[in-house]
Formats: C-alpha cells, structure tokens, sequence
C-alpha cells in the first residue's frame, strides 16, 4: 500500500504517532526526567556533542524525513501519556530495501512491556505496509534491557561492530541484530500480513488488545 503520512499505528493502549507542536511541554519534561536514564545510550553529534535540535526544528525534521520516507520517526503514547520515541531510518529501499530501529522508553514505563510492543508493531509496519525486507538495531554491549527486548522479537544477533556510532561522547562498539521479512513464520501472519506482534503475544502471554490494530 502506498506511505501515508501522518502515521497512526494503535494496538490497544499503545499507540505510535507523529510528534506535534503542541507536546512541547509534555516532550521536554519526559526528556528533562530521564537525562540521567538516557545519557549512557543516547547518540552524540562528535563535532556538537550533546547538543540537541530545539523542539521546532525537531519536530520539522521528523515530519520531513517520514513525509519523504527516509525514516519514520513517532512518539510512544501509553494510555494518553508520552512514554518515549521509536525510530526507523535511516530506510533504504530499492536492492537493500532495510532500516534500522531505534528506541527509547520512560523510566517510569520501563519493565511493562511497551518497548518490546511498539518495536514488534513498527517491525511489521516496515515488512506488510512499506515491503522491506529487513529490519536492524544496534545496541551496546552494556545495554541489557534493550537486548532483551530485540530478543523478545526473534531479531539474531550478527556480530560486533567496533567503535560504531557516538554515543554519550565517545566511539562505542555495538552489537547488531537483525530481522528479515521471511524469517516471521507465515502461520503467525494474519490478513493483512503482520505477525511479530502475534508472536510476540504468543509467546510471551500477553493479551490481545480490544478491538483490532488500527493503521491511519
């Protein structure tokens, strides 16, 4: 099906969307109270450092990229509150037809479930609506939580990458893992082709929402 944006992906009480203007205040306070949670996983620009984008201009950046399809770039919503940000992009389409994802969750929602779900939505967004063919992540060694969480979705670990991306301030080696379209077992694919979420549901007993997954 053709890209749409505005994105609207919901299961539940998850829901995956387009920053807007008017969370500016909501955004920079769920930023302020992790600073500490996230600086140790957060990139880093190695010629600004630290330095981020004001709210405008990011919010103007990731309507670009995702209105042009360079990436997707969406909020976490949990039961109306934000609880994070979820990423895919850079995407590359044509021969490698693949995009890389990239997370982050509230402290306060950490540990219920909600990375794991949203990546497990965005992940069959990518292979049944965009037709990629394959989806990356990369993660710090260090960073347990986030493995898990790509564990969870059956994405394999390919190796380490040395001094890969700039992270809070310096070089740091990753761990890639990946998924490709194929490896989702057809049974699990439902009409309109999406299965990691089922499997992940599966699995890990997690119930299905009410209502159907909603894609505007």
């Amino acid at each position: 099906m053709p890209h749409v944006w505005p994105l609207h992906l919901r299961d539940g009480a998850l829901l995956l969307r387009p920053l807007r203007r008017r969370d500016r205040r909501e955004y920079l306070a769920l930023r302020l109270r992790n600073q500490e949670w996230l600086a140790p996983w957060d990139a880093t620009d190695p010629l600004r450092g630290a330095q981020r984008p004001s709210f405008p201009v990011l919010v103007r950046w990731n309507d670009r990229q995702s209105r042009l399809l360079l990436g997707l770039h969406l909020a976490i919503e949990w039961d109306g509150q934000l609880a994070g940000q979820i990423s895919l992009g850079p995407i590359q389409q044509g021969a490698q037809s693949t995009a890389t994802l990239g997370y982050w969750v509230d402290r306060d929602h950490a540990g219920q479930g909600i990375a794991p779900l949203a990546c497990a939505l965005l992940i069959d967004h990518a292979f049944a609506e965009l037709g990629l063919h394959r989806v990356d992540a990369a993660i710090r060694p260090e960073n347990a939580a986030s493995r898990r969480v790509v564990e969870k979705l059956h994405l394999r670990e390919e190796g380490l990458h040395r001094r890969f991306i700039h992270v809070d301030g310096q070089w740091r080696d990753h761990l890639l893992f990946a998924l490709t379209a194929e490896e989702v077992p057809a049974h699990l694919l439902d009409d309109t082709g999406r299965g990691v979420v089922r499997r992940l549901r599966l699995e890990h007993r997690i119930p299905p929402p009410r209502g159907r997954v909603a894609t505007s």
